[in-house]
């Protein structure tokens, strides 16, 4: 059976039947896998989602002095972020140079007054601004040099430090597009009084899958046993007594962001103690805790000690706040190739041994070559891989359809990021059957 029978040019994603099929008398939802395959949807996914949603940048942290910036691209577009010198305001432009299209930003980071683009020596400064034309008398006295400064991003807009770009002029703003995800950002980000930051360099890498596997997965509580086993095995050895297993909710939280939110038996640097951090950081971490239930009190201090949390703020981004809190973005290259971006999200005063725990727990779990992302990789290439041998049209996301309550190893908050996912592709997404 195809399903895309119609391309782009013919008014989109409309089919004889569902790319995405929620049945409720039956208890099933499932999704053909041509949305894992198909050049034609990928494609219809940039134009309706990418161009259409906030996008996570970088966080303000990242240019956190006049003339800073950080290069990257975002939404498959070049772009990069740079603080104001004169405004002390956090800009995202368009990478390109206004003239005749070379980029301008070539560094990933560091701090300029002045970006010229290396073609034609074309200069701007931090507010984008154009300031420097090679013989400038040539274009006569009538050309609005004024008009010919860095495009801005259509939107830009930071929450609590976290910066998101959209194409879209008319996109809502982005305190209402965050919907439920922000209490969940919040507290993140008031687990470090309100003073998280970014820690220099990245994890970056490719994984030969389609993007919208990493979100299932980085929500997806049900894999955590048989796939992280070593992991579980690591912290047996190190001492931690995992007896008690994982349990906790996930939750759709609107607009396609969903989120995971249980207790498991690893440590959490913010303020709660395991043997992998060390008995010297023992009290040190106790101490975090009686700080953080001064601040909020005990029962607001459990849960940003207590509770780890995976957060998809929807479409690629995902905030996994566990042994450490790592930010992480994925963009499509292909259908059945993505890259990925990690940064470390840190308290701006937390203390360097504390640090150096985070970010041990960090690479160690979350790393390229850590107990976990080479396991979930994998994983995600493996089922790539097991599309291209046909016989099977649909994947299935039924579990947990007829409780009332969902946990954390249930779907009902991935079901949350395809219905988005189907709204959005529009005609042919999404039947519902009653």
């Amino acid at each position: 059976m195809t399903l895309l029978e119609h391309g782009p040019e013919q008014g989109g994603l409309l089919s004889r039947s569902p790319l995405v099929d929620e049945d409720f008398d039956r208890h099933r939802f499932r999704i053909h896998r041509e949305t894992m395959t198909s050049p034609i949807v990928l494609a219809e996914e940039m134009a309706r989602i990418f161009d259409r949603c906030w996008l996570y940048v970088g966080h303000e942290s990242e240019v956190r002095n006049p003339g800073d910036y950080v290069r990257r691209p975002v939404g498959g577009r070049p772009v990069f972020m740079v603080r104001g010198a004169r405004s002390g305001q956090v800009h995202v432009f368009h990478n390109t140079c206004p003239h005749r299209g070379a980029v301008v930003c070539r560094h990933k980071s560091g701090n300029s007054k002045v970006f010229q683009c290396f073609y034609h020596a074309w200069s701007f400064d931090s507010e984008g601004a154009l300031v420097g034309v090679p013989g400038r008398e040539a274009y006569g006295s009538r050309l609005d040099f004024d008009a010919l400064g860095l495009r801005p991003v259509a939107r830009m807009e930071s929450y609590r430090g976290f910066v998101f770009a959209c194409f879209d002029p008319g996109v809502p703003d982005l305190v209402s597009y965050l919907a439920g995800a922000r209490e969940h950002l919040d507290l993140i980000v008031d687990s470090a009084d309100g003073a998280m930051e970014v820690v220099k360099g990245t994890n970056e890498y490719g994984i030969d899958a389609n993007w919208k596997l990493l979100a299932e997965n980085s929500l997806d509580g049900y894999h955590a046993v048989p796939t992280h086993d070593t992991y579980l095995k690591y912290l047996v050895g190190m001492g931690t007594d995992v007896s008690g297993g994982v349990t906790g909710v996930g939750l759709g939280l609107g607009n396609g962001h969903a989120v995971i939110e249980y207790t498991a038996p690893m440590g959490r640097p913010i303020a709660k103690w395991a043997p992998q951090f060390g008995e010297q950081a023992r009290e040190d971490i106790a101490q975090l805790r009686v700080e953080l239930v001064a601040r909020y009190g005990e029962q607001r201090a459990a849960r940003m000690a207590d509770y780890n949390r995976n957060l998809l703020i929807y479409p690629n981004l995902v905030i996994n706040d566990i042994m450490a809190v790592t930010v992480r973005t994925f963009m499509p290259l292909a259908p059945d190739r993505m890259d990925v971006t990690a940064w470390q999200l840190a308290p701006g005063d937390e203390e360097p041994q504390l640090r150096k725990r985070r970010l041990d727990a960090f690479v160690s779990f979350f790393g390229p070559a850590g107990l976990a992302t080479p396991d979930d990789s994998e994983a995600l290439e493996s089922c790539q891989l097991g599309y291209t041998s046909g016989g099977v049209e649909w994947n299935d996301l039924s579990r947990g359809m007829t409780r009332e309550t969902n946990t954390s190893i249930d779907e009902e908050h991935l079901r949350a990021f395809w219905r988005q996912w189907a709204d959005q592709m529009g005609a042919g997404g999404r039947e519902e059957s009653r």
